[in-house]
């Protein structure tokens, strides 16, 4: 018993090193939008960067940013909403738009830099302050990113403030007890706005 609980611990923290390794290597790996390019899930928002490529055109090819009325601009096009659609929205928007001027238009939307979307962590952790959410990522993910905790932390004692529909849900959060394996359901995934607070 004393054997199994060892090399359960053992795994548990080679996980959680290759998980901080992973986000510490560059900004620019933090900053990988694979997730999201092929997401239906993302909602595109105000300061978002787009890269629009129209196949064999590169006059309609380019990367342009979510203007702050949630607009884009595009070459003979009127400007196009992109703030609270997704990529495929726009993409079938841009094609049908330039078949008046293109035969058989084959157009792919993806977003380059994702501006729009940020997490807070704030309280006694190394790194605190505001994160882009470039990409899927948990609440251990999180607290890797953030540089892990300092020395006064009190990791049992964690919320998330999360606002859904207006309303702002308070969710504690026992770290030792996700550690440990007995409250995994609350390692959640990190969405747009949520604020953890480490005290």
């Amino acid at each position: 018993m004393i054997i199994k609980k060892g090399l359960y611990l053992l795994c548990l923290c080679l996980i959680l090193l290759f998980a901080s390794c992973s986000y510490f290597h560059s900004d620019a790996e933090y900053h990988d939008n694979s997730v999201l390019k092929n997401s239906e899930e993302y909602r595109i928002g105000k300061g978002d960067v787009l890269e629009i490529i129209t196949w064999k055109e590169p006059e309609f090819s380019r990367d342009i940013a979510v203007r702050i009325d949630g607009r884009i601009s595009f070459p003979l096009l009127d400007d196009i909403q992109a703030q609270g659609r997704t990529c495929s929205e726009i993409k079938n928007e841009i094609q049908e738009k330039l078949k008046e001027f293109i035969n058989h238009p084959v157009v792919s939307v993806s977003v380059k830099v994702p501006g729009s979307q940020k997490f807070y962590i704030i309280g006694e952790v190394l790194k605190p302050g505001e994160y882009p959410l470039a990409k899927k990522i948990t609440l251990l993910q999180a607290f890797a990113i953030s540089g892990g905790f300092s020395e006064w932390a009190s990791k049992n004692d964690i919320i998330l403030i999360r606002n859904e529909e207006g309303i702002d849900n308070i969710i504690r959060i026992n770290y030792s007890d996700i550690v440990k394996g007995r409250q995994l359901d609350l390692n959640l995934g990190i969405k747009a706005d949520d604020i953890i607070v480490v005290p």
